[in-house]
């Protein structure tokens, strides 16, 4: 888990995922055949397929966005006090007295709180007062001018949190989508020189903000298939009917079905099931009512091709404590990596 930890420790907002690209590149370098940087920043890694095999050997886009959540500044007052614009989808509630990681000339570490007044001195209407995103500041400490020359506008902000090992589960930031990165890794080292076809894992950028990075890759590559991988909702938790739980941690990878930026080729589904069932690696089926992954533009781009999203359940999704079991990290690994080493009827 050193690796996964290292990659949600850092900071990698969409348009500045320059952290993680360097984390993921390093350990590809005896992994691949091939890396390279597109102009969009996507990270793009070659696994050849085995020789002897067919020819040419098609080929399959592994999506593994690498950017996270977060904010960039917006403004910073007379004060001293910093404002953000956030990137990505955030619940409010969870922003409240929150560490958080400025990436200026230097690195600087603030706390984030909305504006108005300390709970001891509100009025009881004002308890309930829900907040958005530009009622909330960041606090430096720091002289004006001294902030001046190491933070400006435009610089990204990340949320701050240790990685913790619960024993079978594992928590922290990032996990969206820095499990898939540490997934996507581990497939690549796993298929040594037996994969069946030419395996392109793209570190994807600026997913968060609209799935802007696949597409643009996806053109580049062409490839026969598509293969998102990310986590999942997991709301197997008290307050929610057992029908809207999505997944359930610990119960097994997720093959997906469908969520509101794409539906899975049914020839895939059913080639992914099979390959579960013949590996025996446990498996639950995913219907996402709201949401999206790298598999939508994939499945457009160009021609289009046929796409289908892996997912690791997780609970505490777009949070500084998303959690996910070990036992469905390694199934998504497991799945992924038997699945390229067979040949496969998926059409």
């Amino acid at each position: 888990m050193e690796l996964l930890k290292k990659l949600c420790e850092a900071s990698g907002v969409a348009g500045r995922e320059e952290r993680i690209r360097e984390i993921a590149k390093e350990n590809l370098q005896s992994n691949a055949d091939r890396i390279t940087v597109d102009t969009l920043g996507n990270l793009i890694a070659l696994k050849k397929a085995k020789a002897g095999g067919a020819e040419p050997a098609r080929k399959v886009m592994l999506a593994c966005h690498i950017d996270e959540i977060g904010f960039y500044v917006k403004h910073i007052d007379d004060k001293g006090f910093i404002r953000v614009v956030p990137l990505g989808g955030f619940d409010t509630r969870n922003l409240f007295a929150r560490r958080v990681l400025i990436q200026g000339r230097r690195d600087v570490i603030g706390i984030m709180n909305p504006c108005g007044r300390p709970i001891h001195t509100l009025k009881e209407e004002d308890k309930k007062k829900t907040y958005e995103v530009d009622e909330f500041f960041v606090d430096v400490f720091m002289k004006p001018d001294e902030i001046k020359e190491v933070i400006r506008v435009g610089d990204p902000v990340t949320l701050v949190q240790p990685f913790y090992d619960h024993g079978e589960v594992v928590s922290g930031k990032a996990m969206d989508n820095r499990v898939a990165v540490w997934v996507g890794l581990n497939v690549m080292k796993n298929l040594g020189p037996d994969s069946v076809f030419d395996v392109y894992m793209v570190g994807a950028v600026q997913e968060e903000v609209g799935t802007r990075g696949a597409g643009p890759s996806c053109f580049g590559l062409d490839p026969d298939i598509g293969i998102a991988i990310d986590v999942t909702l997991a709301c197997d938790t008290p307050g929610v009917e057992p029908d809207h739980a999505i997944t359930r941690m610990g119960e097994g990878v997720a093959i997906k079905i469908m969520d509101s930026h794409s539906i899975s080729h049914r020839g895939l589904v059913d080639s992914f099931v099979k390959t579960a069932e013949s590996n025996s690696i446990p498996f639950q089926m995913e219907v996402l009512p709201r949401g999206g992954t790298d598999a939508g533009p994939m499945q457009r781009t160009g021609i289009g091709r046929p796409v289908i999203t892996i997912s690791v359940p997780c609970r505490y999704v777009h949070t500084v404590v998303e959690s996910v079991h070990k036992k469905d990290l390694q199934g998504a690994v497991d799945l992924l990596t038997a699945w390229l080493k067979s040949p496969q009827e998926w059409s």
